[in-house]
């Protein structure tokens, strides 16, 4: 592939067809961990070692699994990279593991990741999958981080509060304190200010792509030669 090619992979993750923000997958755990953005990038890049591992599998066994069994063993896939990096995350991380519990194993369900298994990892070489694993699990931890940031300094007034449960001890100094002595707004942290954050970056996208396609149509009208009456260009 062409490095235009791996740009547009990088495009889509990020921004065209990011999978939280234009195909909405996910979207139960991102609600639920999102108190912090710690909990968030851990989240995050959990579930981009799983798409990075089951990308790869997928592609190189891509010839060789029968289209007929191709979802079962896609799950299959899956669901070993998720245990692996459960154990991983078990064994190094504990204590992040605790807070975000459930929605570790949970990750098997994302349907982000056997989306892209199917609809790209199974149709393209084992670089290109790899590539596309890694743009789509970064697009999907930054919103993680994002809403986590946004939901945190409303909700305790601190940015990457217990950083130690990603860093390890000795790096609390991470922690930037917004406002001291903050009372917190509790709704910030309560699922409906999840769903506010989401709603709230969404639209922010939304108007984003709006003005650019706005910019792009009126540069094409000026560009475009100017015809006269009878449809000639003068």
């Amino acid at each position: 592939m062409t490095d235009t090619a791996y740009g547009d992979i990088w495009r889509e993750g990020l921004w065209r067809n990011n999978p939280a923000l234009v195909q909405l997958l996910g979207l139960c755990p991102l609600l639920a961990v999102t108190g912090t953005a710690i909990n968030g990038l851990g989240l995050g890049l959990a579930t981009t070692v799983v798409l990075l591992i089951s990308n790869v599998t997928v592609s190189l066994v891509r010839h060789l699994v029968r289209p007929e069994i191709r979802i079962p063993v896609f799950v299959l896939v899956i669901a070993s990279a998720v245990t692996a990096v459960e154990l991983v995350m078990k064994a190094w991380f504990h204590d992040l593991h605790t807070i975000l519990g459930i929605f570790i194993p949970l990750i098997v369900t994302n349907c982000a990741i056997i989306g892209r298994a199917e609809s790209f990892a199974s149709r393209n070489a084992p670089l290109p999958a790899l590539v596309d694993g890694l743009a789509m699990g970064t697009g999907f931890t930054a919103v993680l981080v994002i809403l986590g940031m946004m939901r945190e300094a409303v909700g305790y007034g601190t940015l990457f509060r217990q950083a130690h449960l990603m860093f390890g001890s000795g790096t609390d100094w991470l922690t930037v304190t917004l406002v001291e002595d903050y009372g917190g707004v509790l709704v910030a942290i309560l699922p409906p200010g999840a769903f506010l954050g989401m709603g709230l970056i969404i639209a922010v996208k939304n108007v984003v792509d709006a003005r650019t396609r706005g910019r792009r149509k009126a540069a094409v009208a000026a560009s475009a030669p100017a015809l006269d009456g009878q449809g000639a260009v003068p």
